[in-house]
């Protein structure tokens, strides 16, 4: 058997945007990946079916795997013919092991190659506003390891460090702050030196603490620094209250559960965390098209003339169109027929493919459709208007009994299963006990209830989360299930919730802002 190979790839800080495209091609091609605690977890969805995991992480003293066991794993991985990604946060070769590792590696004749990421040490200060370097403090900087090898001492050359103009960067120091502020100050350096800690850098968790350096070892105990947290020495650090953009984004520190599919959860997930947000996507409905759909479709299709097609979601849309492209369906045949839609969303999704819907409704009921799709066929005057309703299976029946009522032609077909994911409930637990969440998006009846369905007993977990609804409907819904609905949103879209979030973020930051003027 053939040697695999070995990429030794720095998955950067913290925030999922700042691996390098290389990073991200490594991790889609892997059979198996290895991972540290610092990795944000997120990079590993970009990961093949049936890749290996394995969990290293080590926290202080505490280790899962000790360092020789890694050298092991990923050696006999890479023997054995698989494709090994040790994923590491930062870059690999900053205090990471990397040297120590691909030396291993090259040492059993194994290929491997080197995929540099954002070091913390820049990449996390420059998320809390503090250049390494500026022409107006420091030409250099200087990036320490606080953490001894082998014993509590550093080796490290302190009269030197001292009298350096630069800034100074230990990562790993904060077990170890008392003796590092001690030793810069004895060697020269002023008590007054600004000084700032910056921990979980570039995740929505970053706190960003300044002081000076002979408080040092006093607020780490009075602000509870914990790590991981970077220590960073110099004037540059006076810096942070202009240049500290992320902690000044408008949904920096929230966190929002999404429980629709990740793939329509995209858009809103990146606006969410454009805006310094964090997001958990936690599908709560699994969706399987139904057996030889495309050849129902096509057989609907081609059998009859219908003036209409009703669209009502983003995944009908997708499979109804898809199994269509699948059994070699000519567009240009549906020439003359109407397409409506729910909502922009559900219009957004429909050009796609290149076709423009001709009647679109502001709010996300079928019977809002209904009533406009009636309304065009009195203005248009169809003398035997047919539409056609392709649909989950579990989609409401209010547009068949508006058409009913209406004695309107609707052909029902049921694209897809709409079931509960019972394969989150863990994930969900873990996420909903070790984590603050401060928001809930509900875009349908069904990820409301499938989502208090997957909890069972545990569904108080979220009676404190504020749950954001994208319309009536659902919100009902909420309700039913014993809920309340903290927000709503104006129209059927994800642009619409988002608001809904902003205005309520600034409304919590506008009354903090009058209790704190009430106390003064």
């Amino acid at each position: 058997m053939s040697k695999g190979k070995v990429y030794l790839v720095g998955a950067g800080p913290g925030d999922y945007g700042l691996i390098t495209l290389k990073g991200i091609d490594c991790i889609a091609k892997a059979d198996i990946i290895i991972y540290d605690r610092l990795v944000n977890r997120d990079l590993l969805k970009s990961a093949k079916p049936g890749c290996a995991f394995v969990y290293v992480g080590k926290k202080s003293s505490k280790h899962i795997m000790a360092q020789e066991q890694i050298n092991d794993t990923i050696a006999e991985s890479a023997a054995s013919g698989k494709i090994v990604v040790r994923l590491k946060g930062g870059d690999p070769f900053v205090f990471g092991r990397g040297g120590e590792e691909a030396e291993l590696i090259y040492d059993q004749g194994i290929d491997f190659e080197i995929v540099p990421g954002v070091t913390s040490s820049i990449g996390g200060l420059a998320y809390a506003g503090i250049p390494v370097t500026h022409r107006d403090f420091a030409s250099s900087f200087h990036v320490v390891t606080g953490h001894a090898k082998k014993d509590d001492s550093l080796d490290i050359n302190w009269e030197s460090l001292a009298k350096e103009k630069g800034t100074v960067v230990f990562l790993m120091g904060i077990g170890n702050i008392k003796h590092i502020a001690e030793m810069l100050i004895s060697h020269g350096r002023a008590p007054e030196t600004p000084v700032a800690f910056v921990s979980n850098a570039t995740s929505y968790k970053q706190r960003t603490v300044r002081t000076n350096l002979g408080d040092a070892y006093e607020c780490v105990h009075r602000e509870a620094i914990k790590p991981p947290s970077l220590f960073v020495v110099g004037g540059v650090v006076s810096l942070s209250d202009k240049l500290g953009f992320y902690e000044r984004k408008p949904l920096f520190g929230k966190t929002i559960i999404l429980t629709r599919t990740r793939k329509k959860n995209s858009d809103l997930r990146k606006k969410i965390e454009e805006l310094g947000g964090k997001t958990f996507e936690l599908s709560t409905i699994d969706i399987k098209d139904k057996k030889d759909i495309g050849r129902v479709l096509i057989e609907k299709l081609t059998s009859r003339k219908y003036t209409h097609i009703a669209l009502t979601s983003h995944n009908s849309v997708d499979i109804f169109f898809k199994n269509l492209i699948k059994e070699g369906f000519d567009f240009r045949k549906l020439a003359g027929v109407k397409i409506a839609s729910v909502g922009k969303a559900t219009s957004k999704a429909i050009m796609v493919y290149g076709l423009v819907p001709d009647i679109e409704t502001s709010r996300s009921t079928g019977a809002d459709l209904a009533d406009v799709i009636l309304e065009d066929i009195g203005n248009a005057g169809y003398e035997n208007p047919s539409i056609l309703f392709p649909c989950s299976e579990i989609a409401s029946k209010s547009i068949e009994d508006a058409m009913k009522s209406a004695r309107v032609d609707l052909d029902r077909v049921d694209l897809y299963t709409n079931t509960v994911n019972m394969a989150i409930k863990d994930e969900l637990l873990d996420i909903l006990v070790k984590e603050k969440i401060d928001y809930i998006t509900f875009t349908s009846s069904s990820t409301v209830k499938y989502l208090v369905e997957i909890l069972g007993r545990d569904r108080e977990l979220i009676r404190g989360i504020k749950k954001v609804s994208i319309g009536s409907i659902t919100s009902q819904t909420i309700r039913d299930l014993g809920f309340s609905v903290d927000m709503e949103s104006d129209s059927a879209s994800i642009d619409s919730m988002l608001a809904a979030i902003l205005e309520d973020v600034k409304g919590d930051i506008n009354d903090k802002k009058t209790e704190t003027i009430k106390s003064e």
